[in-house]
């Protein structure tokens, strides 16, 4: 696989110039970008190099096919065009692990899987001159997306999802993805040398991505993928020379201030736990605290958080004091900006400040904002060489 393939990465929908800056950065070129996915151009080691890389995508396919489909003949026959001989060995254990459809035609997952699943094994008895397939080496799982009657097939590479980095054995109530903490996290203007605390923080996962951020970690570092056994389609060097690649990047000796607060104390020895695991827990200050006593010295500092937001009923009765008092809090540190991602609609109100901006983002099913306060830039420093002064 030398020639340029195309990848697709799906991600948070509402994210996707995040992602696209990523993959920019990674050094490739954008193929095209749609709701809840942006596509672009790689070669073969781009599918190590993506999997391990990416922070904000929640997966890497590699696409293998796209037409048009209205009706179940012309789904078969389309996907019976595709060359699976080209990526799918004798021995591959090959299935449509899922199936979305939007504004098509065609919408029974059950069916387009099952449909798909004998189109390609009719393709593959005719290349391999063979009724049956003992599908016992590596696996080649599929993900179709229908939308307008156009049938996008991905096969995944990635396996889990991407949101699983490998450190987060144990997490606390209602947390966030590691992939969308990331991606908030490069919503905002935070960089490693200004401070970072999260008032809510519990199981740790946006002070940890802060922190693998400041190192320069790659977030798939410490994991494996499904396309590690496809050494049909790239070899083992392409995974470990991303990985070189990987571990030549992390500055483990970075100073930075990053910190996390939490009401409940065994939350908070879960997010060390974390930390420890992600290799970052020197770099972030954990504590036992109410966001009411939520104080700094320093000016200039970043909050980033996602608050509690009544998940049950029983919790909501609680949620205008709760945000009132951050609110305050708030309004006490000089000069800080806050960013937080909440699906409470009364949020700003009780809070006490209406967003300067305000992002609808969906984490999953979940409606939720993303409230950006953001506060006055610092000084720049004082240039003395070359001023004239």
């Amino acid at each position: 696989m030398e020639k340029t393939i195309e990848l697709i990465a799906p991600c948070h929908f509402g994210l996707e110039a995040v992602l696209k800056r990523e993959i920019l950065d990674l050094g490739y070129e954008i193929a095209g970008t749609e709701d809840g996915r942006v596509s672009f151009y790689a070669d073969a080691a781009g599918i190590s190099r993506a999997n391990i890389f990416l922070r904000t995508a929640e997966r890497v396919l590699l696409k293998a096919g796209e037409f048009t489909a209205r009706t179940f003949d012309e789904l078969f026959e389309g996907t019976r065009q595709i060359p699976w001989e080209d990526y799918i060995p004798e021995d591959g254990k090959f299935w449509v692990a899922k199936a979305a459809s939007v504004r098509s035609r065609l919408f029974s997952p059950s069916d387009i899987q099952s449909i798909m699943k004998k189109a390609m094994v009719r393709r593959l008895q005719d290349h391999y001159h063979r009724e049956w397939f003992p599908e016992d080496g590596a696996a080649y799982p599929l993900r179709v997306f229908l939308k307008n009657d156009v049938v996008t097939v991905g096969i995944d590479t990635s396996g889990v999802s991407l949101h699983k980095r490998g450190y987060r054995e144990v997490a606390g109530k209602a947390p966030i993805t590691e992939t969308l903490a990331a991606a908030l996290i490069l919503l905002t203007p935070w960089n490693r040398d200004r401070i970072l605390v999260d008032p809510f923080c519990g199981s740790g996962t946006f002070p940890i991505e802060a922190a693998m951020m400041a190192a320069d970690i790659a977030p798939g570092m410490n994991r494996s993928f499904t396309a590690e056994a496809w050494t049909n389609l790239l070899p083992r060097r392409a995974w470990y020379d991303a990985v070189d690649e990987a571990s030549s990047r992390v500055r483990t000796d970075v100073e930075t201030d990053i910190q996390g607060y939490d009401i409940d104390g065994d939350v908070i020895k879960v997010a060390r736990r974390n930390a420890r695991e992600a290799g970052v827990d020197h770099l972030i200050h954990f504590q036992e605290r109410d966001v009411r006593d939520l104080r700094h010295p320093k000016k200039y500092g970043f909050i980033i958080t996602n608050p509690p937001y009544g998940e049950r009923l029983e919790d909501k009765k609680d949620l205008p004091e709760l945000y009132r008092a951050f609110g305050e809090s708030f309004a006490g540190l000089d000069s800080w900006s806050a960013y937080m991602i909440t699906s409470y609609e009364d949020a700003q109100r009780y809070f006490g400040r209406k967003a300067q901006k305000n992002r609808k983002i969906y984490n999953g099913m979940l409606k939720t904002y993303f409230y950006q306060f953001p506060g006055p830039k610092p000084p720049r420093k004082n240039k003395t060489e070359g001023s004239g002064k």
